[in-house]
């Protein structure tokens, strides 16, 4: 059976926070926004065992939103350890009307749900300290605290929930009904900073060293490592982590899809020799094309790419003697998104191929150091090996490649006119210092016809989407204003210079609703 190592910490000190997880597709951004402060957290199930709860004794306690109603699963509720702990609770969302209702107040559907900004009204609070009185917050809920449990009091309201944040009157107990982890509210950052450093008293010892130093205790000690590099952010780091520890023991291989990028693999190539790495490079181009042949459900193709891309290592290194086990560089967001994280509680958004496509049994022990990290410290690490900053900072690329930006089949045509596409539209980015602007820009193809003229000659060609969005998190993101001027030249180079695209569009979709990549 498939064996999985993953990156976790090991101590003898108490956790500083500890998150419960009831379900929300942002219980781990909750954990990033903490990380981001440099306090360690870890995410654990709502029924986490009540002796594991003790061992890990946290300084303080974040309960998570969710999508179930207290009033109609009484199962999924906060252990009542956590009341014991006598520690710091906040609860988000369902985490603060669970604790309403468990504390003896009363939970009710709201009249009309509450999805999006929300003008919050603070009152005095240690927990809303350095907040403005009037603030905007990101409410995403459909029942609402409607009766205070007794010793709690109200410290923040808006126009449709009067009851937006509560406060224990004698112990540090807070409840937020908005979600202070999105950017979309305004002083979340600081609302977090408050629970966790000034009323937890966490320390921030959560440093680019510490992480490397427990990263440096999970990689094997003996046994030849084989390592899927796709050229992006994180495997690139990791294969440099991994170089500088076991040297040639590490066998890196390069699969080329034939879904990269213009260019790519060349590029990758000089890339992977002035950073010391013995890379294997292998082109399997044909065979993943001939594979996704017929193939238009995207859930169907993230699998049987990664289906592929396993059957294929595999192949590349059947000469090879010891290897022991197979790392790659998932990361937090591929986990999260995938439902995939040890509490498997959140709704699959969709598959990654290197997280649900594949297959239960590996000839080696699966390795993902970086599995519990995100993208933004998987950074740091990269900047404390050394890696070029250019290198660092390069947009992320889905681990299916273009196979998840051509909408419905891929077809080697499209994979062409993508490619040039795609490449236009990153040069004259980066031609007027945009591609920095961006957290991801790149283009998507859509298998649609749009008529068109050129000269005197009617056009019935392809449509070429534009995406550029700025992030922090990846988990939520607004689309970039580039200058229409900027856009309308890559629009005009676009259809001049790539054969069969008669139309360009700009994709103006924040995350959420939709998600970043169109598939």
């Amino acid at each position: 059976m498939l064996k999985s190592f993953f990156f976790t910490v090991k101590s003898t000190m108490s956790l500083p926070i500890l998150i419960l997880d009831f379900g929300s597709q942002y219980t781990e951004l909750l954990a990033r926004r903490v990380r981001e402060m440099e306090v360690y957290c870890e995410v654990h199930p709502f029924d986490l065992a009540e002796e594991t709860i003790r061992d890990l004794a946290p300084q303080g306690v974040i309960l998570s939103g969710g999508p179930d109603s207290v009033y109609e699963n009484t199962d999924i509720r906060i252990p009542q350890i956590i009341f014991d702990l006598n520690v710091p609770i906040l609860g988000v969302c369902y985490g603060m009307q669970s604790m309403a209702a468990q504390m003896g107040g009363t939970v009710e559907a709201c009249s009309a749900k509450e999805f999006g900004l929300a003008h919050l009204d603070i009152h005095q609070s240690a927990l809303l300290k350095n907040i403005p009185v009037k603030t905007k917050v990101w409410m995403s809920h459909g029942d609402q605290v409607k009766l205070l449990p007794p010793g709690f009091s109200v410290i923040a309201s808006s126009k449709n929930t009067p009851i937006a944040a509560i406060a224990h009157q004698e112990k540090p107990w807070f409840g937020v009904q908005f979600h202070p982890e999105v950017t979309h509210t305004e002083f979340g950052a600081q609302l977090l900073r408050n629970f966790v450093l000034e009323i937890c008293g966490c320390a921030q010892s959560w440093s680019s060293a510490e992480i490397l130093k427990s990263l440096e205790d999970t990689v094997p000690k003996t046994g030849k490592v084989l390592l899927g590099l796709s050229g992006g952010v994180d495997s690139l780091v990791l294969a440099v982590f991994l170089n500088g520890i076991i040297g040639d023991r590490l066998v890196p291989v390069f699969i080329d899809n034939g879904l990269m990028r213009y260019q790519e693999a060349i590029q990758l190539k000089t890339v992977f020799a002035k950073l010391g790495l013995n890379v294997i490079m292998h082109d399997a181009s044909k065979l993943f094309l001939d594979n996704l042949a017929g193939v238009a459900d995207p859930e169907a193709k993230r699998k049987e790419i990664g289906k592929t891309f396993i059957d294929v290592f595999v192949e590349a290194v059947n000469h090879l003697d010891g290897i022991a086990y197979f790392a790659q560089g998932t990361i937090y967001s591929d986990v999260i998104e995938s439902a995939q994280t040890k509490t498997g509680k959140a709704h699959v958004i969709k598959s990654h191929h290197n997280v649900g496509g594949l297959p239960k049994i590996l000839p080696f022990k699966l390795f993902e150091p970086f599995r519990t990290l995100f993208k933004d410290e998987v950074r740091k690490i990269g900047r404390a090996l050394g890696i070029p900053e250019g290198l660092v900072m390069r947009h992320p690329f889905p681990g299916p490649g273009l196979g998840v930006r051509i909408l419905g089949e891929v077809k080697p045509e499209y994979v062409e006119i993508l490619q040039k596409a795609d490449h236009i539209f990153l040069e004259v980015l980066h031609q007027y210092n945009w591609y920095t602007e961006c957290s991801q820009a790149f283009a998507v193809f859509l298998p649609v016809r749009s008529v068109g003229v050129m000269g005197d000659g009617r056009r019935y060609d392809y449509v070429i989407s534009l995406r550029a969005v700025h992030s922090t998190d990846f988990m939520t993101a607004h689309p970039v204003r580039i200058p229409f001027e900027i856009l309308e030249e890559v629009a005009l180079r676009i259809v001049n210079e790539v054969p069969h695209v008669s139309r360009v569009t700009y994709d103006v979709t924040g995350k959420p609703p939709a998600t970043i990549e169109w598939e």
